[in-house]
């Protein structure tokens, strides 16, 4: 459309109110159940663009933006109808309108995310996701699609940086409910975890490249940490996810440069921690800086002298006695796991091999179906090491893996026995989700003033095991210790024992 001629308004400004018209016509009859205020809007927002002579065809996210903004002079409307967010929504409404009537060109580079949200739908609904995280996925998915679709994003730049600003965007796109009203504003995590499904979706369909979903690791050094750490040290999964983690933290303080780490940049990375830093959480500190330090020394970019530089985390071994439970309390939790639902069959089945087999958590999250041998009623574990261990698998363990895998346990192309509750039915992501389901059936329970975390079971049937005459020996077996000095700390569980064997204080009655 054309800007009227000066030399003939009064004919322009008539080709201009038909054609806008034409424009709200077609409007209203593909939208019937537009309100007053979305058609004034819409009305207003040509009325301005005319004034400013703007052509139809360049009207875009910014132009809204500067309607938005503007000094209201336009007749028949009002500056007070643009504080209302409302009447601006309704505006990139038109907008959207005149972009799918074929007014307003979108290049041809540009995602159009939209006509994929049917088969988004579809999809989810078939993983089996509960109506309210259903909804949830399905409208920052539409969000997603709008946004983009402003911000004319073009389908190579779908990545996570692109996912991130999304999340954090303060939100005026223009999105509405099916009763017309205005979308609320939602949390980051919401948006974040939404956006992410369905930009997954897109990626596995092959809509969008696959290649840039991933997102490539800020520092090479961590990438490069982390091959050493599987090919040179032989670090399980886990184990590199720690310490990718921790390394995250503070790579930054050392600097950019390896031949410029110096030792004050090393202690102040271990001194300078906060007060919220455990002394746990202080020693991983050390371990993985010592052993980033021993990577960095091997590929000859830093000098061996720096890692005298790091201090030394104190370690007080055998120094606590480890937290346990009584044997009968033990009972009466595994009495307390109902099996009236799927959660409670899982639970149950994880609180059995806890409280009869002593497994570590990261035993029961490495867990899969061919590590159980039904006819030979025993269990592959892998543990810290990477050789597997079979361990006899108990009668009643056995029952309560069967119902669980049988009746309870969804079914999916992951061979991983515990599994999440809630579609996808992804499994769990680390070994600290073990100790929440712990937590979780204790409180179901309504057990009180009982230690916390799922090793608590293991030390709990080591110290029954010790009471009831077992040898250390054959405790750190069944442990699968791999020192028996490791063992040797519940031997100070037993204080009846201990006291038959103390001497008396010299100068004190015995």
């Amino acid at each position: 459309m054309t800007s009227p001629s000066d030399s003939h308004p009064g004919g322009a400004a008539a080709a201009w109110a038909a054609a806008h018209q034409a424009l709200v016509s077609g409007y209203r009859a593909d939208n019937p159940n537009l309100s007053a205020g979305a058609l004034s809007a819409a009305r207003h927002l040509l009325k301005w663009a005319a004034i400013r002579r703007i052509a139809i065809r360049d009207i875009d996210a910014a132009t809204i933006d500067r309607f938005a903004r503007h000094r209201c002079r336009c007749g028949r409307y009002s500056a007070a109808q643009l504080q209302d967010p409302g009447y601006i929504t309704d505006a990139r409404r038109f907008l959207r309108h005149l972009e799918g009537a074929g007014h307003v060109a979108i290049p041809d580079a540009v995602a159009r995310l939209g006509p994929h949200l049917a088969g988004f739908s579809a999809n989810l609904a078939t993983q089996g996701y509960s109506r309210v995280t259903y909804s949830s996925r399905i409208s920052q998915a539409r969000h997603f699609a709008e946004w983009a679709l402003q911000m004319r994003v073009p389908r190579e730049g779908i990545d996570g940086d692109l996912i991130e600003q999304f999340a954090q965007h303060d939100c005026q796109c223009g999105i509405k409910t099916k009763r017309g009203k205005r979308v609320a504003g939602t949390g980051t995590k919401d948006r974040r975890r939404g956006a992410r499904t369905f930009v997954a979706f897109l990626s596995m369909e092959g809509l969008i490249p696959t290649a840039v979903t991933t997102k490539v690791p800020a520092d090479p050094r961590v990438a490069d940490f982390a091959t050493w750490l599987r090919r040179e040290r032989g670090a399980t999964s886990e184990t590199i996810r720690r310490y990718q983690q921790e390394l995250g933290r503070w790579l930054t303080k050392l600097g950019s440069e390896p031949q410029e780490f110096t030792a004050t940049a090393l202690r102040s990375i271990i001194l300078d921690q906060g007060e919220d830093r455990s002394r746990s959480s202080v020693r991983m500190t050390i371990t993985v800086l010592r052993t980033f330090l021993r990577f960095m020394i091997g590929k000859g970019h830093c000098a061996p002298s720096l890692l005298l530089a790091v201090p030394s985390g104190v370690r007080r071994r055998l120094s606590n006695v480890p937290k346990t439970i009584p044997a009968s309390t033990i009972e009466e939790i595994v009495a307390s796991c109902a099996a009236g639902t799927a959660v409670e069959v899982r639970d149950r089945a994880i609180i059995l091999l806890l409280a009869r087999m002593a497994l570590r958590a990261g035993d029961i999250w490495q867990l899969r179906l061919t590590d159980i041998d039904w006819r030979a009623s025993r269990l592959r574990l892998h543990g810290k090491s990477r050789r597997g261990v079979f361990l006899p698998l108990p009668q009643d363990v056995g029952d309560a893996l069967l119902a669980y895998i049988e009746d309870a346990r969804p079914v999916v192309a992951s061979d991983r026995v515990f599994l999440r509750a809630q579609a996808p039915f992804t499994p769990f992501r680390s070994s600290a989700e073990i100790a929440g389901i712990v937590s979780r059936v204790l409180s179901r329970a309504r057990f009180v003033g009982l230690p916390t975390g799922a090793h608590v079971f293991r030390h709990s049937l080591a110290s029954t095991w010790l009471r009831s005459g077992a040898e250390l020996d054959q405790i750190g077996a069944a442990l699968r210790h791999a020192s028996r000095d490791t063992t040797a700390i519940y031997a100070k569980v037993d204080i009846d024992m201990l006291g038959a064997v103390a001497q008396p204080w010299p100068g004190c009655a015995a």
